[in-house]
């Protein structure tokens, strides 16, 4: 992470860019209550808040892709009012989603240049394409990337760096950064954190959200913080903390819950042996204890999600032996279902694509993976009342926030959508759970929520495996820790024998080689 960046010029800051005045959005209930927001020329503005406390709706109306309600914008000083996204974007308003919206049967270059492709007579100029890709990959440390690769082959991390690439290399006025480093690691955020300075010093303004409050306060000049859709408080960098931010944005004060209780670990619940799936996997061998929490680190595309997709059946084994509770079931998990009813969860990166059943309710959502056992009565009917009940609990535990049961899982805010994948597992009550990025996109408060349950869970004799590119949350969470380079396991560390230095030196250990 770079260091603080500099406090903005006088004359800079005279320069108000975009003014919002009484802003208002309501859907099953208010959403935005007379938001008063400003950004300046050259200037990051950072916007926090639980999730569903209305950044993400405030970001896409001031992007076009929303209208509000009630309430007025202006764009250097002249009324702003755009009918849909390419009308903002016509006067340099451009947004980076959070929620990837890449074409995955396009090539990376044809996904950073969709609108505006270089050509001659109609034809396509690959030539000069390749060129355009290349420069606005290598913004964004993804110089090593092939622009003619299909998007669709790509990991989640490398997906949110083409999608930050293609924001980058459009010229633009205001820039909108949704949750841009939720999938990436330190060394792809600090590539990013030196683009923004760069955008900063030619005067674009930046709107930043992010639930990682320390890079917040280190990259932005002001922070606003919003609470159930109105706006707490705007305060300079310098003059507040990460406890205090906290308690704003949830109205009370987090103790934090990530390893407070010890847990005894029993017997080894499961057991991998030279797992290889090809060409990111390799001989992978590791054991996970019953009340243990395992946690695998590494870099982009080092194999730490490919290996738990082959461990679930979700991609081809090329070889490898799986024993749980003493039982080889390397014959019985052929897909996911297999791994499913052997009591195996899978808690995936992209719950977009893979987690949910976005045009489906909450509540279809949470008890999908438990309809036969437990929510069917006799001749297979569904039992609605029992389903509802299960749901609504759900929905009350892990606090997701939704007009009812029967909300589109799509209309969620994105760590309320994440929270309601983990619902779904937490319900299935699996004896192993793989947890692939488990708070990515998730508030604070949020996060040490499922923090406690994850404890909670290993607590109950559960085997917990935690994929993470935050680092610091694998520290603070995890009994041990394996380090995967290159597609190979290459250390385990024991909790109080690691340091930050030891696990990043392993992380790049076989690259180095």
């Amino acid at each position: 992470m770079p260091g603080t960046s500099p406090q903005l010029e006088p004359a800079r800051l005279m320069t108000v860019l975009l003014q919002t005045q009484g802003l208002a959005k309501s859907y099953a209930g208010p959403v935005l209550s007379d938001v008063n927001f400003d950004l300046y020329a050259g200037e990051v503005h950072a916007l926090v808040g639980e999730n569903g406390a209305g950044k993400t709706t405030l970001s896409h109306i001031i992007a076009g892709l929303r209208t509000p309600d009630g309430g007025e914008m202006r764009l250097d000083g002249k009324p702003y009012a755009p009918a849909d996204k390419r009308t903002a974007e016509e006067q340099g308003v451009r947004i980076v989603l959070q929620e990837l919206n890449l074409i995955n049967n396009l090539s990376v270059a044809e996904n950073l240049f969709l609108e505006h492709l270089p050509n001659r007579a109609g034809w396509i100029r690959r030539s000069q394409l390749g060129k355009n890709a290349q420069a606005a990959l290598d913004r964004v440390g993804l110089s090593d990337l092939d622009p003619n690769i299909l998007v669709r082959r790509l990991g989640i991390g490398q997906k949110q760096l083409v999608e930050i690439a293609a924001g980058l290399s459009r010229r633009c006025r205001l820039l909108i950064l949704d949750e841009p480093t939720a999938a990436l690691t330190s060394a792809d955020t600090e590539r990013l954190m030196a683009q923004i300075e760069k955008l900063k010093l030619t005067g674009v303004g930046i709107i930043y959200i992010s639930h990682h409050l320390d890079e917040v306060l280190k990259i932005s000049d002001r922070i606003s913080i919003l609470r159930d859709g109105k706006l707490v408080t705007t305060r300079k960098r310098g003059e507040i903390t990460i406890e205090e931010t906290i308690r704003l944005m949830v109205g009370r004060n987090l103790e934090d819950a990530t390893a407070a209780d010890h847990r005894e670990m029993g017997s080894v619940l499961l057991q991998v042996d030279k797992l290889s799936a090809p060409p990111y996997v390799t001989d992978v061998s590791f054991d996970l204890r019953a009340g243990e929490i395992l946690g695998f680190a590494g870099l982009m595309g080092a194999g730490r999600t490919e290996t738990m997709r082959a461990l679930f059946g979700a991609d081809p084994r090329a070889s490898g032996r799986l024993v749980l509770d003493g039982k080889d079931i390397s014959a019985q998990i052929r897909s996911p279902s297999d791994s499913v009813r052997l009591g195996i969860g899978f808690l995936t990166e992209d719950r977009k694509a893979q987690g949910l059943l976005l045009p489906t309710p909450v509540r279809m959502n949470v008890t999908l993976a438990r309809l036969g056992d437990e929510l069917c009565g006799p001749g297979g009917w569904l039992r609605r009342t029992r389903e509802n009940s299960v749901a609504e609990k759900w929905v009350q535990q892990l606090g997701i926030r939704c007009s009812s049961i029967e909300q589109t899982a799509g209309n969620l805010s994105g760590g309320n959508q994440q929270k309601v994948v983990l619902a779904r597992w937490l319900y299935r009550d699996c004896r192993v759970l793989i947890c692939d990025e488990p708070t990515r996109g998730i508030d604070v408060g949020a996060k040490f929520e499922i923090y406690r349950l994850l404890n909670q869970l290993a607590k109950a004799g559960k085997g917990i495996v935690v994929v993470s590119s935050d680092l610091k949350e694998l520290l603070a969470l995890c009994d041990r820790i394996a380090v995967l380079s290159a597609g190979r396991l290459v250390r385990f560390f024991n909790r109080g024998e690691w340091t930050e230095d030891q696990i990043m030196a392993a992380a790049f250990s076989e690259l180095t080689a």
